[in-house]
């Protein structure tokens, strides 16, 4: 008799749907002293969720590195492995094959680390549930079964990426000091100092944290901010410059100009909605929207 329970699907997503950027390729659930896997080498990617249990893993060096659940293991293209579960004590897994050429940048944004295979995670719970999705959306005769799958690997990756051990709850807190001070003039270089680091380790721990520069990162949240400056009050152009930190309002022109697309006057012109008093800062629950009462 088998000591350990395997189910899985595999997919076929058609050329079009590969254009979506992310198709699922196969997604199984196991638990148990399951078969060693490997050596092998596969042509596309597998995140393999370790929920429970302790096993082992080996890369392309050769080395056998303990795991222990929960872990995440990185499968990448043209890299190969070798893994199992310990005999005595197995472990419990989800696993989901995909591909598509979104991968690449989810790479280059860092929440997928070819060089980085083993992961220990602080909860599966979010990962978890992307890959319920998937199981599923994998009844037979969906007809929306790649279109789905593909929308749960892009959550998937979400939740693996903030699942990671190496950081806390509320998020990197480089980062959110970042976003605290993202509204006054400051350079780079000003922002490190202020955490006691170097610009190059600034840049390095905003990168890993949020897969851009500092500079991309400061420029994101000051420029929601000054949309939705724009949006819900009537300052003026320069005054909502002032307002997310930059003194030269023609500067602040053509820098928005050059990242959304259309001038500050003519975004106000397409989203603006006058509120008086702004809108609210408050993030509304959507499975409790407020009682609107006349």
């Amino acid at each position: 008799m088998p000591t350990y329970h395997t189910w899985m699907r595999f997919f076929t997503p058609s050329p079009l749907h590969h254009r979506l950027g992310l198709v699922c390729l196969g997604v199984g659930l196991q638990h148990g002293a399951l078969p060693t896997v490997g050596p092998r080498t596969l042509d596309h990617h597998v995140a393999v969720v370790v929920n429970s249990g302790t096993g082992w893993f080996k890369g392309p060096d050769g080395c056998r590195t303990p795991v222990t659940g929960p872990s995440l293991i990185w499968l990448t293209p043209g890299t190969p492995h070798h893994y199992g579960a310990d005999p005595g004590t197995g472990w419990d897994e989800s696993f989901v094959d995909f591909t598509g050429p979104a991968t690449a940048t989810y790479t280059e944004l860092g929440y997928i680390e070819p060089d980085r295979p083993l992961v220990p995670l602080s909860d599966t719970a979010a990962p978890r549930a992307a890959v319920s999705r998937i199981v599923r959306a994998a009844r037979r005769g969906n007809p929306l079964l790649e279109v789905e799958t593909g929308a749960a690997v892009h959550e998937l990756l979400v939740s693996l990426r903030r699942a990671r051990a190496d950081i806390g709850p509320d998020g990197d807190p480089v980062l959110q000091a970042l976003a605290r001070d993202a509204y006054q003039p400051l350079t780079v270089a000003e922002h490190a100092s202020r955490h006691g680091m170097t610009p190059a380790e600034l840049r390095t721990a905003v990168r890993r944290g949020a897969g851009c520069s500092p500079k991309d990162y400061l420029l994101g949240i000051r420029l929601g901010r000054a949309k939705e400056l724009l949006a819900a009050t009537d300052l003026p152009v320069a005054a909502v410059a002032r307002r997310v930190g930059y003194d030269d309002p023609a500067y602040f022109s053509r820098l928005f100009a050059r990242r959304v697309g259309t001038a500050p006057v003519r975004f106000r012109e397409q989203q603006g909605r006058s509120v008086p008093g702004g809108w609210s800062d408050r993030v509304p629950d959507p499975d409790d929207p407020p009682t609107i009462t006349t």
